[in-house]
This record gives C-alpha cells, structure tokens and sequence, in this order.
C-alpha cells in the first residue's frame, strides 16, 4: 500500500508536529487518520526551513502603503521582516515539490495560507485588516506550480471542497505518470477520452475546448507547449465547485449508454434516483451504485474508462455526502 500512494505537501503542523510559533501543532485527524491511508505526505514548514526557530514571535503580512508590496514581519517592537529568508527556503525547496501531486496548507498562515489571509497596513494602523492576502511559501509555490491542486485544511470540512480537491490530486497524478512515460498525441487522445465525464461535470463547454486541442494533437507545431495548455486548462476546470445539477446532467448522459438495454422499469428507477439526487434527497452515491449496477450486467468498454463513475478509493466515501 505505501508503494502506492500519492506524495502530497502538508504543513507540518496538520501532521502533528510541534512546529508552531508557540511550540504546539494542528494536528488534523482526517487528514494524518483517513487521507493517510492513500497519501505519502511530504511536510514542510517554511518559518522553521526559514530559520525563524520554535518557539518564535508571531508573523503577520503587512504593507506600509495600499500599493507597497507585502512583507512577512514579526509581531514585535522591533519588527523584524522575515520576507527575504522565507521566500529563499521556499525557492531552495521547489525541486522537492515537482513529484507532489497536491498539497494541503494551513489556513490563515501568513507563510503558508491560500487565501484570505490578513494584511496589515502600517500606514493606517487603526483600520481592520483587509482578507485578501495568501502566505509567501503558498504564493511561491502557486508561481512554480499553477496545476498543482492546493486546498487549505479548514476547507477540507466541506464536503463538495473535500471531494473536489481529493478528485483533482488523482487526476493530476494521472497526469504526472503519464509525463514520465512520455506522452504521445495518441496516449493525450486516450487520457482525454478516459476523463470526459469528469469534465463535463465541472463545466459541459469546456469538454468540446479541450476536445479540439486534442484532436490537434497530431499535426501541431509545438506538442509540448500543446500539453502545457491543455492540462493548465484541465486544471483550472476540475477546480470548479460541481453542483446537483450539473452531477445530474452527467448522470443522464451516462444512462443514455443503457437505456435501450434496461428495462422500462429499471430506466424509470433510474430515472427517478437520479431527480431525487437533483432535489436533495439522496446523496450521489446512490444514482452512481444504481448505474455502476446496470454496467456490471451490461459492459461498455467506453464507459468502463470513465474516472467519473470512480474518481478516488470508494473507501473514502467521499460521494456519501454530495
């Protein structure tokens, strides 16, 4: 099993380790317990890689003016400004991040938050801070990897944001396998075809997009700066929120597969799962093992490639609660 799991970044503090500012952690069971069963984690905390030490005084993002650039500063008279020192760790670290398939941040850090993160300004020292700022490493690593999924843990309690990000670390270490093997415009062909119904799910236009390049693949001028489009694009869709509806539309065209096959009351009980899905009474799971059934006794070699009808362990349970 440990051969086989994914490598994701993590804060060391999520994990357990006592690397805080106050000598503590965050350790976070859902991720250490249950995603652990599947992820090699990678632990990083960039304020003790920075040389910060534990225990440390307490950073904050500030800026001195609306325009001024952001810096990472110590919560102390003397404001030390330790912007320098963590942007040269999370630099010296990026060869070590390029086999990661995700990476999960923790939130509100002013090194490590995604987003909505606070800034001070100095100029204005009576006024709130404003929520618009993300952590130096995060903002780093974000630079040197725009696919790379991220999620912060506090978002990881919702449960359409748990299974988005979860779904997107599998599609993207497909990707990266399929990289190290080296990519043809035949195997790019097949890897598009094997994940149509995710996309669809997360935005249906975006599907006939991606299908275009692809079918390009074979006669472009440049197939490697083809691929970079193609998976930046990818990415940036499976990051979408899918809702009821749109899981139902897919659900439809998957049943479109089967229904001359069924019978007429297997396909008006399919028919009714999937509407009661839409309106809230049952969770995804339910019209995906109804259908998952129907394609045990009637195969489709097509649909058999769907990573839709699979997308992660079903150990997980992810789709439980969509």
């Amino acid at each position: 099993m440990q051969n086989n799991k994914l490598k994701v970044g993590v804060s060391s503090c999520l994990l357990g380790q006592a690397v805080r500012y106050n000598g503590g952690h965050k350790k976070d069971k859902f991720i250490v317990n249950t995603l652990g069963e599947y992820f090699d984690f990678q632990a990083f905390c960039p304020e003790v890689g920075a040389g910060l030490g534990i225990p440390r005084p307490t950073i904050r993002l500030v800026r001195d003016t609306k325009q001024a650039p952001i810096r990472a500063v110590e919560v102390t008279q003397g404001e030390r400004d330790h912007t320098q020192a963590l942007e040269e760790y999370s630099h010296s670290i990026i060869e070590q991040l390029r086999p990661l398939s995700g990476y999960i941040l923790k939130k509100d850090s002013p090194s490590c938050g995604m987003e909505r993160v606070k800034i001070y300004r100095q100029d204005k020292p009576n006024t709130a801070p404003s929520k618009q700022g993300s952590g130096v490493f995060a903002n780093i690593v974000r630079q040197h990897f725009p696919e790379l999924p991220m999620e912060e843990e506090g978002r990881l309690c919702d449960p359409v944001l748990r299974e988005n990000f979860i779904e997107r670390v599998f599609v993207y270490h497909r990707w990266q396998q399929l990289m190290e093997e080296g990519v043809t415009p035949a195997k790019l062909v097949n890897f598009h075809a094997d994940h149509k119904y995710s996309v669809m799910a997360h935005q249906q236009n975006v599907t006939a997009e991606l299908g275009q390049l692809v079918a390009s693949a074979g006669s472009c001028e440049d197939f490697g700066e083809l691929c970079q489009r193609y998976i930046s694009l990818l990415m940036q869709v499976m990051a979408l929120r899918v809702s009821r509806g749109q899981h139902s539309n897919v659900l439809q065209h998957l049943m479109g597969y089967i229904s001359d096959v069924i019978d007429r009351d297997d396909r008006a009980e399919l028919v009714d799962v999937i509407s009661r899905y839409q309106q809230g009474y049952v969770p995804l799971i339910v019209p995906l093992t109804l259908l998952n059934h129907h394609f045990r006794r009637h195969p489709n070699e097509y649909i058999a490639r769907q990573h839709y009808l699979n997308p992660h362990p079903a150990e997980l349970m992810l789709r439980n609660q969509l």
